[in-house]
């Protein structure tokens, strides 16, 4: 078929509340979109994510009750196949014109991409939004996984470069459309930096970095640990705002030998959506210290709370930060970090950086990704 008709109906097949998190937060965001703009969108969901052998956090589950104006059927068990072949029989009564998977990692391939094939077996064209192709903890059976779940899909959207090249390792044949990660507007304005420190109880006295979001091995935390006693800053603190997904004794240990006790502000928990607006609001500089990357969610909140960031040069990063506008792009070790750090507070750019981010924000408008779903429908037409 050649004609160009127009798309009506969207199912998400991924995480949606109450699983939390950055991958839930922009399907509920994207089906909200999508609904705004005249295409009538649901997500299917799951019933159990990761076997809590496998999950390193306290709980998948938000603590807070939400409510959305769609509708969100949790009907998949990522290892209960069962249950795979009850999600297609529902998505099949349903009749959508495309379905829309989000993928992230290789364990979920064979759920997602058993789905995937039988939907298509049935003529419902399949596209999936990547997050990450090669996983940032790499793992025996990761390759053979991931080849499966891309030969599951007629086409991919990305929102990096970089996952976009992954992809057509696997398969150069595959349409694969770039469209940068939308920025999120689901953790409310920001506060005033008086408000936000008594929220927080922090003294309104000091500058603040800010490192956000579940820790893992390759986010880098232990750099910017490092990078802390080489800043020439001393009226500077480190708030740490969450949850380890890893031993945190190695962390710890960093803090003691450094000498950081009075210099790190460690919140390690989940930190809820009603609270994000206060963390960045405190915020002077968001720092991304990654070893690896493809995209970053963090790096579309900083933009939401118009705060420049410090980020490391690897992955999409730099598509994502413009060095010396919208903050600075740095090597991957502490002198480089440290180093950025203090320029920005000796060169006193926090106004222009400033308005370098509210500049940069208008390339992650959601009318981008709404564009790249509506015109990847059209070429699966074709």
């Amino acid at each position: 078929m050649s004609e160009s008709r127009r798309l009506n109906s969207v199912i998400i097949v991924g995480p949606a509340y109450p699983f939390r998190g950055g991958i839930a937060n922009l399907n509920e965001a994207l089906c909200s979109h999508l609904n705004a703009n005249g295409i009538v969108t649901e997500i299917v969901s799951f019933t159990q994510q990761y076997p809590s052998l496998l999950f390193p956090g306290k709980t998948q589950l938000e603590t807070s009750e939400q409510h959305f104006n769609f509708k969100i059927t949790r009907l998949i068990n990522s290892i209960n196949p069962l249950t795979w072949v009850k999600a297609v029989g529902y998505i099949k009564t349903r009749k959508p014109d495309l379905v829309v998977f989000r993928y992230w990692l290789p364990f979920m391939a064979p759920c997602l991409g058993f789905i995937a094939r039988k939907l298509r077996k049935h003529g419902f064209p399949v596209v999936a939004i990547a997050d990450n192709i090669i996983p940032h903890e790499k793992r025996i059976g990761d390759q053979l996984l991931t080849k499966y779940f891309i030969q599951s899909c007629d086409a991919f959207i990305v929102m990096s470069d970089k996952v976009a090249e992954d992809i057509k390792m696997f398969n150069p044949k595959k349409p694969v459309s770039i469209t940068p990660h939308p920025i999120y507007s689901i953790f409310g304005d920001k506060v005033n930096r008086t408000e936000a420190c008594d929220k927080l109880k922090l003294n309104n006295a000091y500058k603040y970095l800010l490192f956000f979001g579940f820790i893992r091995k390759y986010k880098g935390l232990d750099i910017l640990l490092q990078a802390m006693p080489l800043i020439k800053n001393k009226n500077l603190k480190l708030i740490v705002a969450g949850e380890f997904y890893e031993s945190k004794e190695e962390y710890l240990n960093l803090i003691k030998a450094h000498h950081l006790e009075n210099a790190i502000i460690l919140r390690d928990e989940y930190i809820p959506k009603d609270d994000v607006r206060y963390y960045f609001s405190v915020a002077d500089l968001v720092v991304q210290p990654y070893r690896s990357a493809t995209q970053s969610g963090v790096t579309q909140i900083a933009y939401s709370f118009d705060k420049p960031m410090v980020v490391t040069n690897v992955g999409g990063l730099p598509e994502m930060v413009t060095d010396g506008i919208s903050g600075f792009v740095t090597d991957v070790n502490p002198n480089a970090i440290a180093n950025a750090v203090d320029r920005f507070f000796v060169e006193q750019l926090a106004t222009s950086f400033t308005a370098g981010v509210q500049s940069e924000k208008n390339k992650f408008g959601w009318d981008k990704m709404i564009a790249a779903v509506k015109d990847i429908y059209q070429t699966l037409l074709k």
